[in-house]
């Protein structure tokens, strides 16, 4: 089984993506589109959500999230895509009331991930 964000057996990130078993969503404005998307993994340096139609790399985004942690906004530019699976997202900005809640909910998602469930965003490919 291969998932839509395909692991490489290395990996040039500074800082681990922790999975996201439960749901949690973003809402983003991205080039005049909103949406809401489920993210799939978080970690200090950006996150990866599920959407079908991602814009294109090197566009700026706006990120709204509303957790048990309270009200997180961000500024991201987006790195990457999958066709049909979603985007990988750079934070680029922080407010510094919103950055110790972003660090606690990855710390709840990595506690949550010691009982893990099924992630929605693994995708079997053909």
């Amino acid at each position: 089984m291969a998932t839509a964000f395909a692991k490489l057996s290395y990996s040039r990130r500074m800082i681990s993506r922790a999975e996201t078993a439960e749901n949690i969503w973003v809402i983003w404005r991205c080039e005049g589109r909103h949406d809401i998307s489920r993210v799939c993994d978080l970690s200090v340096g950006g996150l990866f959500v599920s959407t079908p139609i991602p814009p294109p790399v090197g566009a700026k985004a706006r990120l709204d999230f509303l957790v048990e942690e309270g009200q997180i906004r961000a500024e991201a530019v987006v790195r990457y895509h999958i066709a049909g699976g979603g985007l990988g997202l750079k934070f680029t900005a922080i407010t510094d009331q919103d950055c110790p809640r972003l660090v606690a909910l990855i710390n709840r998602i990595r506690a949550s991930s010691r009982n893990p469930r099924p992630n929605p965003c693994v995708v079997s490919l053909p």
